[in-house]
C-alpha cells in the first residue's frame, strides 16, 4: 500500500463499524501536484481513505484470512471535496454484510460537523486462485493495523478488547 489515507482508528467494533481519522498535510507529495498553489486532496483519494477503513474492518472481520479488494463503488455522493491541508477527515464504515465471496460497507466521511461524502463500497473476497500471490509483505498488514491503532480502540462482538495475535504467542 502506497497510500495511507488513514492515521488512526478512533473506534472499531469487530465485523460492525469503524471510524478512523486523515489528518491532510502539506507534507504528502501529492499535493504539491494536485494543485500547486491551492493544494486540494483529490476526490480518488478520500474514497482510499474510506476503502481502507471499511477493508481493514472486513480483513479483521475474517481474521485477515482473505484477499479482500475493492469491488464496485456502486453509490457515492461528494457534498464537499475542497479539502486542504489541515483539514481533518473522519471516515465512518458500517457494515452491511460480510459474506464468503464479498462484504458491503455504508460509508461517509466528515470534515468537523460538516458531511463531505456518503455511500456504499462493495469489496470481493478473491477466491482460491489468488491464494499464492501476495497483497503485503509477511507481517506487513498486521503492523499495519497495530500502527492504526486497531488493537487499541477495538472490541470484538462480545464488546471484549480485541486481541492482538503478537502478542498471544
Amino acid at each position: 500500500m502506497n497510500w495511507y489515507w488513514i492515521d488512526r482508528f478512533t473506534l472499531f467494533e469487530s465485523g460492525k463499524r469503524a471510524k478512523a481519522i486523515k489528518t491532510i498535510t502539506r507534507a504528502e507529495g501529492h499535493l504539491r501536484d494536485h494543485f500547486r498553489f491551492h493544494p486540494v486532496a483529490p476526490a480518488s483519494l478520500i474514497i482510499e481513505g474510506l476503502a481502507q477503513t471499511a477493508g481493514l474492518m472486513f480483513n479483521e472481520a475474517t481474521n485477515f484470512e482473505k484477499k479482500i479488494v475493492l469491488g464496485k463503488i456502486p453509490e457515492l455522493r461528494f457534498y464537499q471535496t475542497e479539502i486542504v491541508p489541515g483539514d481533518v477527515l473522519e471516515y465512518t464504515a458500517i457494515a452491511e454484510y460480510v459474506k464468503e465471496e464479498g462484504s458491503m460497507a455504508e460509508v461517509s466521511v466528515r470534515r468537523g460537523e460538516e458531511l463531505v461524502a456518503e455511500g456504499v463500497l462493495v469489496f470481493a473476497h478473491l477466491g482460491s486462485q489468488f491464494k499464492s500471490k501476495q497483497q503485503f509483505a509477511d507481517g506487513d498488514l498486521q503492523d499495519l493495523v497495530r500502527a492504526y491503532g486497531m488493537y487499541d480502540v477495538g472490541v470484538d462482538a462480545n464488546g471484549e478488547p480485541l486481541k492482538d495475535p503478537a502478542l498471544n504467542v
